[in-house]
């Protein structure tokens, strides 16, 4: 048999000593503020009060404030509590609580696996490591960008994303480097030239990625947020120059594209 002393004597009926609410929060490893939030839904029963108005908590109190503790200890939700505490078995809530947790255990090890992705890498750690291959051939605009597209886009167009910053090939005339130091003012013939070097490769890109054209179905938010804030983004992004020279592209691409396509 279990052997718990006893706490000293103090009352003529030979009860222990009451506890006052700091000293069983103390007993039971928790707080004053938990055990008035119990209190308040309705978990652990209020106590007597003493004759100057102190609460007088007694052994039921800790035993009742152990097991809620314990069960929050495993993940029970509180208002699963009472059903728990009543000496039933609810298999349904503790697999449940199971699958949470094994769901955590999971998102955890794919942070930790992040983590070490990015410690051995050398890109920016807000920076979706699946673009972690390509990192080193993006500017901050776009990398800034590719950031927006994961919470705007689903998980295969990101795949998508990715894939076409693969197959990108490396300029040697410069373009990219010219449109990320193109000024705001920039004239009109510098505009159409750089537009119109872009293109080709535009065109290449809608007809291997259509759903560009109609990403409708491949967002993970509603597709008129996505355009706004891919339109407001564009703003801080890119200055006047750029934003024209991306438009006249596109013009030029899907026009070319049309061409391409026709019988």
């Amino acid at each position: 048999m279990i052997q718990i002393a006893p706490r000293e004597q103090g009352t003529r009926d030979n009860r222990v000593m009451p506890w006052s609410t700091s000293e069983l929060a103390t007993l039971a490893g928790t707080t004053v503020n938990t055990i008035r939030h119990y209190h308040r839904v309705g978990l652990l029963e209020h106590p007597e009060r003493r004759s100057n108005g102190y609460k007088s908590y007694e052994a039921p109190h800790l035993l009742r404030l152990l097991q809620i503790r314990r069960l929050r200890e495993i993940g029970v939700p509180l208002d699963r509590v009472e059903e728990m505490a009543s000496g039933e078995q609810p298999s349904e809530t503790l697999r449940a609580v199971d699958a949470e947790l094994d769901s955590e255990i999971q998102r955890l090890q794919q942070m930790r696996a992040d983590i070490s992705v990015i410690l051995k890498g050398d890109f920016a750690a807000w920076l979706p490591v699946e673009f972690e291959d390509v990192a080193h051939r993006l500017s901050s605009t776009e990398k800034a960008a590719i950031l927006l597209s994961t919470t705007l886009y689903d998980s295969d167009a990101l795949a998508d994303m990715r894939q076409m910053l693969l197959d990108e090939v490396d300029r040697s005339d410069g373009a990219s480097e010219e449109f990320d130091a193109l000024p705001p003012d920039a004239d009109e013939d510098v505009r159409v030239r750089l537009a119109e070097r872009f293109a080709p490769e535009l065109a290449l890109v809608f007809r291997q990625y259509p759903w560009l054209s109609d990403p409708s179905g491949r967002t993970s938010v509603p597709l008129d947020a996505a355009q706004v804030a891919l339109a407001e983004a564009m703003i801080t992004l890119y200055n006047p120059a750029q934003r024209d020279v991306m438009a006249q592209a596109i013009t030029l691409a899907r026009a070319q594209d049309g061409e391409t396509n026709q019988p």
